[in-house]
């Protein structure tokens, strides 16, 4: 089960956010010894409902909250809204403080581990763990976001059915290098029905405007600045190589390492076990810890 809040972003802007758990964990600061508040970040292009399997068996024993982020799935998407990486993060904070999560443990893939990695430097009193998937920490540059662009302009829109979709991105898609079902599948969760065909819930100007804003510059001195427990996960054949990911571990005071095989960079969607493997054992030492300071 899912249910909807809505909270209120910076600007004003309205973001929906997604509570998984029958019944839902109202106050796991004091109705719930031991559970931790989770708020999930989707990446790019992303939406709250691509963290439902996650969230579902994280709800078993905790408050799990996905949202939607300012452009993307059912959040406003306003031509007027700002779309920095102050605002994606400002948004992060009005979530955890109007959902009642704080201090919370921050799941983000790619650009949503930017944003959690960002806020815990902000306010390490509201984030009390980090879980970054897949998301480098050194400038990508002009020629990545040209790439991008190029790229959107390829998009064979509109598509015709959903399994024109999942086949487009699962295995034409020129950046795909070897069939993907599970990259088809993560792409037919953003697309909407429209008189012509099926085209994406987000506009892709907005996605463009907000990867410009952390794509020209490096991350590092805000990772040396996250004081909590930070776990940093890669999929073998994702976008974060190997020794970057060691590297942000050294720079992060409390950094641990993960990886996942047989995974690009859809981590938790190529593979939701290996991935499950990979952070639960995480979570419980967060959970420990913060059980033993209660004592």
């Amino acid at each position: 089960m899912a249910r909807r809040i809505d909270v209120t972003g910076t600007g004003g802007v309205r973001l929906a956010a997604w509570e998984f758990g029958d019944p839902p964990k109202n106050d796991p600061a004091t109705e719930h010894d031991g559970t931790l508040g989770v708020l999930l970040l989707h990446g790019l292009m992303g939406r709250a409902s691509h963290w439902a399997s996650t969230a579902r068996w994280l709800s078993e024993r905790h408050r799990a909250v996905a949202l939607d982020q300012r452009g993307h799935g059912r959040s406003d998407k306003s031509p007027q809204a700002d779309f920095t990486r102050e605002a994606y993060v400002d948004d992060a904070e009005a979530a955890l403080e109007q959902l009642g999560l704080a201090p919370a443990v921050l799941i983000g893939h790619a650009m949503g581990a930017l944003t959690a990695w960002q806020l815990a430097a902000k306010r390490p009193d509201l984030v009390r763990g980090v879980i970054i998937c897949d998301m480098r920490a050194s400038a990508l540059g002009s020629a990545s976001q040209r790439e991008w662009s190029d790229w959107f302009k390829s998009w064979p829109v509109p598509f015709a059915t959903l399994a024109d979709v999942r086949k487009w991105f699962g295995e034409d898609d020129p950046w795909v290098e070897r069939p993907n079902a599970a990259r088809g599948e993560f792409y037919a969760e953003v697309m909407h029905e429209r008189e012509d065909g099926w085209r994406p819930v987000f506009e892709p100007g907005q996605m463009l405007r907000s990867r410009e804003t952390w794509v020209f510059d490096a991350h590092w001195e805000e990772l040396a600045q996250v004081r909590c427990p930070a776990l940093v996960v890669r999929g073998l054949d994702g976008e974060l190589g190997r020794a970057e990911a060691q590297e942000m571990v050294r720079v992060l005071p409390r950094g641990e390492y993960a990886e996942v095989a047989d995974a690009g960079h859809l981590v938790h969607y190529d593979q939701p076990e290996g991935w499950r493997a990979a952070i639960e054992p995480f979570l419980d030492a967060v959970r420990s810890a913060g059980d033993a300071g209660r004592l």
